[in-house]
């Protein structure tokens, strides 16, 4: 049997397969930030991917960042989630938040006029899509030592709030160069107090988020996602010395606390096969492994992905977009819908609920 397809334990979920469905920005929240029922049912169609790691998800009001992305800092979003978590759950689903705050990556008009921070007033380059359309992302204020453990409280209470709506666990975001990637990136990080400096103190705060998640929720509902010198959003990283203490002084710090999975965006592999491999052996746990920032992962390819030792499961993105029965199109080496990018993001149902599965295509 193709390994693509033998079960796995990932904390306290059995999965059917090792391949799992990546968060994914669709921009089609409700009002306040809320889920709806069109939300609930994308998800549910892809119930079959065994893990769903939902779209990035603000911990807090400053922590939004695009238009119409889902919050889990209000009632209302919460009750928002228990419909996606039914839905989800009534198909035998799991499906966790990813929380993510934005940090930088913000404007004040897609949050109600409230500030941007980032670990230093360090402006990000490029353009946020408003309701009036592009404009340049806002100059963050970084905040003062005392205010980081409400931050860190903010994670605290978004990952309650998860589990109060039913979801199974959540996801904390370090990576992409939203918030906490920011804190790892010394050419953002410009801090000279305990968060700052070393690779050692830039880890610090992603450490005190996953660990005072972990304790508030139980470890084993806590994944952690990590991206290694991933040049996005105006991340500066380099792979050398200072990448690699750092990430390993992050996954250090977390790996005896037991978490559900470690999660691997390395895009593309090669250059950092190494650091992938240093960090998995470091890791006490499951790791998933996402190489297909740039490339559509195939079915193929997170077989030759598992062949490499380097993750237990696979991170795949947008087959999952166009195909909602994904794993079973694949067991049954059926044909896929193609993606229409002209829908990822915002809209409603059309290219996103409205992909036929394999029985309707019949």
């Amino acid at each position: 049997m193709s390994r693509a397809f033998e079960s796995l334990t990932v904390g306290r979920w059995q999965l059917p397969q090792r391949f799992v469905m990546a968060p994914l920005t669709r921009n089609r929240a409700g009002a306040g930030n809320a889920p709806t029922a069109l939300n609930a049912e994308y998800y549910a169609q892809r119930a079959g991917a065994g893990l769903i790691v939902t779209e990035g998800t603000a911990p807090s009001h400053v922590g939004q960042g695009y238009l119409d992305v889902p919050g889990l800092y209000t009632d209302e979003q919460v009750e928002g989630w228990r419909l996606v978590a039914d839905a989800v759950h009534a198909k035998d689903g799991v499906v966790v938040a990813q929380l993510m705050h934005a940090g930088r990556i913000a404007h004040a008009d897609n949050k109600d006029g409230v500030e941007t921070i980032a670990p230093s007033a360090v402006q990000a380059p490029g353009e946020m899509i408003t309701a009036e359309g592009p404009k340049p992302h806002d100059a963050p204020r970084a905040p003062e030592t005392d205010e980081i453990a409400g931050l860190v409280a903010d994670f605290v209470t978004a990952a309650r709030n998860a589990v109060a709506a039913g979801l199974d666990g959540v996801e904390v975001h370090s990576a992409n160069g939203y918030l906490l990637h920011q804190f790892l990136d010394p050419t953002i990080n410009l801090r000279e107090d305990a968060y700052g400096g070393s690779p050692e103190n830039r880890a610090r705060f992603v450490i005190e988020v996953v660990t005072a998640v972990a304790e508030a929720i139980g470890a084993d509902r806590v994944g952690l996602r990590l991206s290694p010198g991933h040049a996005f959003n105006g991340v500066g990283e380099e792979i050398g010395s200072d990448l690699t203490a750092t990430y390993r002084a992050v996954v250090d710090g977390v790996s005896s606390l037991g978490l559900a999975y470690l999660s691997l965006l390395a895009s593309p592999l090669e250059p950092l096969e190494t650091l992938v491999r240093d960090l998995r052996e470091r890791f006490d746990g499951v790791v998933l492994l996402n190489d297909g920032f740039g490339d559509v992962t195939t079915l193929d390819s997170v077989e030759k992905l598992l062949e490499t030792g380097l993750a237990d499961a696979v991170v795949v993105g947008r087959p999952f977009l166009a195909n909602p029965d994904l794993d079973e199109r694949w067991r049954k080496g059926a044909d896929l819908n193609e993606p229409d990018q002209a829908t990822f993001y915002g809209g409603g149902a059309e290219g996103y609920t409205d992909y036929p599965t394999l029985d309707e295509a019949s």
